[in-house]
């Protein structure tokens, strides 16, 4: 959105006029979505199930301040001010898993996630801001600065506009995003897709409630007038729909002399009803980049192992958002000097492409015993302490370079023996 097209409403927030929000029912209303359906779309299943999945798999990575050492390899900066905000506690009132759980879910629900950084840079704290509640400005006109610049204008629960720099948001959108300023959220292009899954619950509860009786025909021989044909058949419906339960009655219904009440029972079967909801379920879940796997549908596992899974999961879902957050957060919590000295954030993957413990033991014996690992930096992996002469490297003596291959054959060993 171009501030300079929307002149007129700069003005007002500059005056400290409140900016109307879209209310949930508009909302809904222009997604197509169907406002007698509670809960909204986080009621439909696989929809909720996605978010969950999304949220806790990031909520779930240990995020680490890191840094290039003068040696080329990369450590923790654990004395950094940054290093505990974003590891373990970001506010006061959350824990690292569960704030990034929530920034992840409300991107994919909303299609951004905010947090104001506040205090930044020694006592640095992140606030969760509610996106409905959000607008985002490209001032091209300069109206609120000398230079163009991306704005973020808040409207607080208490009637106020609060104006916010790029540099003030951490703003992490989705994926799909046409202008690479917002993101659009998946329900807004599954809205129909969601809505019909909605719908289909809400039609096996009725099932339920009425005993898998769809409609029913009565036939009856006397001759009624309207108004007693409308009181009839609004006493047959109260016994059908288990009204008069409160009376315990539930089972039987009355009927005068000569009519006939005959169900028109109705077997999902024949609608292909779970054949159709198990179709949408992967339609929706494919929007998130979610396999049928992870929403428990194993009808078609094609994984050799859990690993491999997982491996999918993280190269094909996650990389992209796991990416996203690191950039956005070594932008912008970190100083120019901070990156020159090769300080930046990361997420510690490895947590969900661990593998079983016999595997992980085989593959760090490997690593040590080649000269990849330290015994001291494998025991580190296994969260175990240190020991005294497990800083050197070891490799096999039975390794040689492809340029001296044969000269364990020679006379002595030397390079000229037997020529």
């Amino acid at each position: 959105m171009r501030l300079s097209k929307r002149v007129s409403l700069a003005w007002q927030i500059l005056k400290g006029s409140r900016v109307e929000n879209i209310e949930l029912n508009n909302l809904l209303d222009f997604l197509g979505i169907d406002r007698t359906l509670k809960g909204g779309a986080l009621a439909e299943a696989t929809y909720f199930t996605c978010l969950k999945v999304l949220g806790e798999s990031l909520g779930k990575l240990p995020l680490k301040l890191m840094r290039h050492d003068n040696n080329e390899g990369v450590v923790a900066e654990r004395r950094h001010p940054l290093y505990h905000v974003l590891h373990d506690r970001p506010n006061p009132y959350m824990s690292a898993a569960i704030f990034w759980c929530t920034m992840e879910r409300l991107r994919k629900h909303y299609g951004n996630s905010y947090a104001l950084i506040d205090g930044y840079p020694r006592d640095t704290k992140l606030w969760i801001l509610d996106p409905s509640r959000m607008e985002v400005w490209y001032d091209d006109a300069c109206l609120l600065k000398d230079a163009p610049d991306v704005w973020y204008i808040y409207s607080g629960e208490d009637g106020n506009i609060h104006r916010f720099c790029n540099a003030e948001i951490l703003h992490f959108k989705s994926s799909n995003t046409l202008d690479g300023l917002v993101g659009k959220p998946v329900r807004e292009t599954l809205a129909e897709n969601i809505d019909g899954a909605r719908k289909a619950q809400k039609l096996l509860n009725k099932l339920y409630e009425s005993g898998f009786t769809a409609k029913a025909v009565l036939q009856y021989t006397s001759d009624l007038n309207p108004e007693s044909e409308a009181k009839y058949l609004k006493m047959i419906e109260r016994y059908m729909t288990g009204d008069l339960k409160s009376d315990s009655i539930e089972n039987i219904i009355p009927l005068s002399y000569g009519s006939t009440l005959t169900p028109l029972n109705m077997k999902l079967s024949d609608s292909q009803y779970l054949e159709v909801k198990q179709y949408s379920a992967v339609q929706i879940a494919s929007a998130f980049g979610i396999k049928p796997t992870q929403i428990g549908d194993y009808t078609k596992s094609s994984y050799a192992s859990a690993e491999a899974q997982q491996l999918d999961f993280y190269i094909s879902t996650m990389l992209f958002s796991i990416k996203q957050y690191e950039e956005e957060l070594t932008e912008k919590l970190l100083t120019d000097t901070d990156r020159r000295n090769g300080l930046h954030f990361k997420f510690n993957v490895s947590v969900v492409l661990r593998a079983d413990q016999e595997t992980q033991m085989r593959t760090l014996t490997s690593a040590v015993t080649n000269g990849v690992y330290t015994p001291n930096e494998a025991r580190r992996l296994l969260d175990l302490p240190d020991r005294e002469g497990g800083d050197q490297l070891y490799v096999n003596g039975n390794v040689i370079p492809l340029s001296k291959a044969g000269i364990q054959y020679m006379s002595g060993g030397g390079e000229n023996d037997g020529a």
